[in-house]
């Protein structure tokens, strides 16, 4: 997904630092232009409403997950992409820390105008871990091991991923990449329970 420059790039990045401290709801137009540094119609020329710009924001910033799980899955099947895909993940977060906590407190939300555009592209993000699920073999031993089945497993890895992720930039950011993906894959890996 290519890259706004400009004002546009201005005002994007002016709303996910908004966003990222006071919320959507809780971020105005107002507050956008003024961190911007655009006249108020000019923000409005680039995106017709708070809605819009939220929307460009949200899936631009799935879109950018989607093709880095995309790339760290690339010539790799089964546990080896699942390590590498919660690898380049946590880098992903890490270094764009107001997105992964936009990404926190949205993706869940159901009553926002871009619901259904966020819901594709995180269908789409997921999708990126279904195949190596399904190569470890490991979906096969539960009940049913259906395409939801497999999606829903998809999602409980992003899930752990993210919340991990979260939890390593707010309470101990001082930890390695590798440190808190090494914990993230133990935690994935089943063997909690041996």
């Amino acid at each position: 997904m290519p890259r706004e420059s400009g004002t546009k790039r201005a005002i994007l990045d002016a709303a996910l630092e908004l966003a990222s401290v006071n919320g959507i709801s809780g971020t105005t137009m107002d507050d956008v232009a003024e961190r911007a540094g655009v006249a108020k119609g000019s923000l409005y020329y680039n995106f017709s409403s708070k809605d819009k710009l939220f929307e460009k924001l949200l899936l631009e910033g799935v879109g950018a997950l989607t093709e880095c799980l995309r790339t760290a899955r690339a010539g790799l099947a089964g546990w080896d992409a699942i390590e590498s895909m919660v690898r380049a993940l946590l880098k992903l977060l890490s270094e764009n820390r107001a997105l992964a906590r936009l990404m926190a407190a949205e993706i869940l939300r159901t009553d926002r105008v871009w619901q259904h555009s966020l819901h594709l592209l995180r269908q789409e993000a997921l999708g990126e871990f279904v195949e190596p699920i399904r190569q470890t073999g490991g979906a096969t031993t539960l009940p049913d091991g259906s395409p939801d089945r497999l999606t829903l497993i998809a999602g409980s890895v992003f899930g752990a991923t993210l919340m991990g992720a979260l939890d390593w930039l707010v309470f101990d950011p001082d930890r390695s990449v590798e440190d808190v993906a090494a914990s993230v894959l133990y935690a994935l890996s089943g063997r909690l329970n041996t």
